[in-house]
């Protein structure tokens, strides 16, 4: 089989193509770094993302702060990572990296703020 993808690993965005049987990579062609080949082999193998969303903020000066996943989680588990997230409410103030969830789902991966949120 054959894969054509654009790398997003850095700004130079190039054309990748996959060689692959199954799950075995024969060839990737058209990367021009080694985290371009080392992307396109995880998108055939084990696809990853990272994913950023809100989560509620109680006596707050803003009802929202930002969250992400501190590493990729793997692309088929978003959705139950978000349904986790909604969960979540935390009480002000909130620290810039403060975790959220340690170790979602089990995943690797923790939960943590993207800004600072102050009191009210």
């Amino acid at each position: 089989m054959k894969r054509d993808l654009t790398c997003i690993v850095c700004p130079n965005s190039c054309e990748i193509t996959i060689d692959y049987d199954d799950r075995n990579i024969i060839s990737v062609n058209g990367a021009t770094c080694k985290r371009g080949e080392k992307y396109a082999r995880q998108e055939i193998q084990d696809p990853r993302r990272t994913i950023a969303t809100l989560v509620k903020v109680k006596n707050g000066e803003e009802l929202l702060v930002s969250v992400r996943t501190k590493d990729p989680i793997p692309k088929d588990r978003i959705f139950d990572v978000e349904k986790e997230i909604k969960k979540v409410e935390l009480e002000a103030p909130v620290e810039m990296h403060q975790i959220v969830v340690k170790n979602i789902l089990n995943l690797g991966s923790d939960i943590i703020t993207t800004k600072r949120v102050e009191k009210l």
